[in-house]
């Protein structure tokens, strides 16, 4: 290598160094990376999200560590997870929902908590408000009120026959899953829909569950944003369809993994930015600081493959309006 390309590719290296290793003496900062889900469930976040570093100068095993742990949607190892990770020295902890946040907080206040899905997190006091959070708290909210299962349950309703019934599926243990569920009931009065709200409390109950929804002839299950669903997203699609129900999720990995289609919030989009929380943090920011963003992009997908299995016509007037249509 010549003289010239090496001082280039020297000056290369230390400008994507980030600001924070310098301040830290040389230290690499190390990330604590907490999902209920399952490490293949939430691969596609968890990519992005390192994706979201390395677009702030972070390189994996080079200027960051990052220490993941996964629940496998049973929160009663949350605490001896979090236990695991502070006990590592983590500089700061990125997490997705509130259960999650909330057993990273009652093991400590001091470090630095980043949530990529943060559900109502004024009203259940995880922060004071979006503008000022207070606390070690900080992150990217989702909205899950009667913006979207409302929406969930108009573009279910216009795929269905007339007067059908739908499904709430939701998880009977989460406090977060009863301000949904009271959503998506006032949602289907105003709609006119006949809702049969259907409780499970753990992934053992799905098939009961199920057989209940095809015994009282539901046409159509909106499933609650909840991690028990995500970390059995394909059981539950499966099970849909064997019961011949249309599924609607409110992210865009329902009908990636067999789902007829959803609408909410991008997720990975979120994921991705919260990188740039993590990034200020390690540069010196306070969390309770950083204001709390809320989602600006939201896409409704259809998947037509599972619409034709479920011998449903999608109306030409839906196409038009999803973001993307997966066709087999």
């Amino acid at each position: 290598m010549d003289r010239r390309a090496f001082i280039s590719t020297l000056a290369g290296s230390l400008l994507a160094a980030p600001l924070a290793e310098a301040e830290q003496g040389g230290k690499v900062p190390k990330i604590a990376y907490l999902s209920p889900s399952s490490p293949t469930g939430n691969a596609p976040l968890f990519d992005a999200f390192k994706q979201g570093l390395r677009e702030h100068g972070y390189v994996e095993g080079h200027n960051i560590a990052i220490e993941s742990r996964f629940a496998e949607a049973r929160y009663e190892r949350l605490p001896i997870l979090v236990a695991e990770l502070v006990s590592l020295n983590v500089d700061v902890f990125v997490v997705n929902v509130n259960r999650v946040a909330m057993a990273v907080q009652q093991a400590t206040t001091a470090i630095p908590i980043v949530m990529a899905a943060a559900e109502e997190p004024v009203g259940v006091g995880l922060v004071k408000s979006l503008a000022r959070p207070g606390g070690n708290i900080t992150g990217v909210a989702i909205v899950g009120g009667p913006e979207i299962y409302g929406k969930d349950l108009e573009f279910l309703k216009e795929v269905l026959p007339k007067r059908a019934r739908i499904a709430a599926l939701f998880n009977a243990t989460s406090p977060i899953n009863a301000l949904w569920l009271k959503a998506a009931e006032e949602a289907a009065r105003r709609l006119k829909v006949a809702l049969v709200s259907t409780g499970v409390r753990s992934a053992e109950d799905f098939d009961q569950a199920f057989t209940l929804m095809k015994q009282g002839h539901v046409q159509g299950v909106v499933v609650l944003g909840e991690p028990l669903f995500y970390a059995n997203l394909r059981r539950v699609n499966d099970l849909a369809m064997r019961s011949g129900l249309a599924c609607m999720w409110p992210t865009r990995d329902g009908p990636d993994g067999g789902g007829l289609m959803s609408y909410g919030t991008n997720l990975v989009d979120q994921y991705r930015r919260a990188a740039t929380y993590v990034d200020k943090i390690l540069k010196g920011a306070r969390p309770g600081d950083l204001p709390m963003e809320q989602p600006t992009k939201y896409e409704l997908v259809i998947n037509l493959k599972t619409a034709k299995a479920l011998g449903l016509t999608i109306p030409p007037s839906l196409l038009l309006r999803a973001d993307q249509v997966i066709d087999p």
